[in-house]
């Protein structure tokens, strides 16, 4: 009796084991496909990349200030490192030679319009004279010519006294625009003749960024919706003004400038410039590699479809322009096959 039970059991034992061998192969891979495929829409897993380029605040206008006229500097107004506005003084430059040749062209004027008065008397007078008969038309017309000679004068005088004006006027030295003033130049007492450079200036007005950038980010830079500039001074809101189309032969980049939003920083801040990729991005682990070419699978009527990108790189994310709603493999990619069947897992 004993012997008949366990005869019995195992005969059991040999048929589960049997019915198990029977169970086809296939099935049970695609069964464990099946469990190990997961599936995500494009929008749930893309990635947008943080780019960055180092970077420098730079002014467009930097100055050196120069006399205009001959003369001893009387005064300079400014030191290094000081902010002034426009038309703040610069120096002063000795004007007493120039104020007397005002004076003296005054004094020429006054004298022209003197001789022209006396020119149209004279020329009035001879009018009426030649309506009587007592003067004639070659003495008349002398008188005309005089009076256009003297007319004539009293431009010219005009002319060098509003000269003379313009160079009292240089006698004072005034910025052209706000600035900081980079260096002091002049001194005091030196003789300054024309061209002589009295300070450096950088103009506040017109402030940039200069930046460095990879040639591979200039589009993802020319549509970033955001672009800041972090370093010195600070975190600042910035746009972007243009790219250059000159590429640095040894760096292999292009400048890019751009301006800031609100307050600007002071000239030769340095830092870097950041934006995010406005393209999404595959994440690096999503990418296979399939007949030698990289690549992701994505999924449509339940088939899997090696979809092969051409700028991917080995563990590196890659821009896609695949839409949004594209589901793609983001479990079991690495065993799957192109065109095999899948599970039709939820997103």
């Amino acid at each position: 009796m004993r012997f008949a039970a366990i005869l019995f059991a195992a005969t059991l034992t040999l048929g589960k084991v049997a019915h198990a061998g029977n169970t086809p192969p296939d099935a049970a891979d695609a069964r464990s496909a099946a469990q190990a495929v997961e599936v995500r829409p494009l929008s749930a897993v893309a990635l947008y990349p943080e780019r960055h380029a180092s970077a420098q605040v730079v002014a467009l206008n930097e100055a050196r200030i120069a006399a205009e006229i001959s003369g001893r500097i009387e005064t300079l107004a400014v030191e290094a490192g000081q902010t002034i506005e426009r038309g703040a003084l610069i120096a002063r430059i000795d004007c007493r030679d120039y104020l007397l040749a005002q004076d003296q062209a005054r004094a020429a004027v006054a004298a022209a319009e003197s001789r022209l008065a006396l020119a149209n008397q004279q020329l009035g007078q001879a009018r009426a004279l030649q309506a009587k008969g007592f003067v004639s038309k070659e003495a008349l017309s002398s008188r005309e010519t005089e009076v256009n000679v003297r007319r004539a004068d009293l431009l010219q005088a005009r002319a060098q006294l509003n000269t003379a004006g313009h160079a009292v006027g240089k006698c004072e030295v005034r910025s052209p625009f706000p600035a900081i003033v980079r260096a002091r130049l002049g001194q005091v007492g030196e003789l300054a003749v024309p061209g002589s450079p009295l300070a450096a200036l950088i103009d506040t007005r017109r402030i940039e960024i200069a930046a460095q950038v990879q040639l591979r980010d200039t589009v993802s830079l020319s549509k970033a919706s955001e672009i800041r500039f972090e370093g010195d001074g600070g975190t600042r809101s910035v746009r972007l003004a243009r790219i250059s189309p000159a590429i640095d032969r040894q760096a292999r980049t292009v400048e890019a400038r751009l301006q800031f939003v609100a307050e600007a920083l002071p000239p030769g801040a340095q830092g870097r410039v950041l934006w995010r990729e406005s393209r999404p991005h595959l994440p690096a682990e999503l990418i296979v590699r399939r007949d030698g070419r990289l690549g992701v699978f994505v999924v449509n009527d339940g088939r899997a479809h090696f979809v092969p990108l051409a700028d991917a790189q080995e563990g590196r994310p890659v821009g896609v322009s695949l839409p949004a709603s594209t589901r793609v493999l983001v479990k079991g990619q690495l065993v799957q096959k192109d065109g095999a069947r899948v599970a039709d897992a939820p997103d």
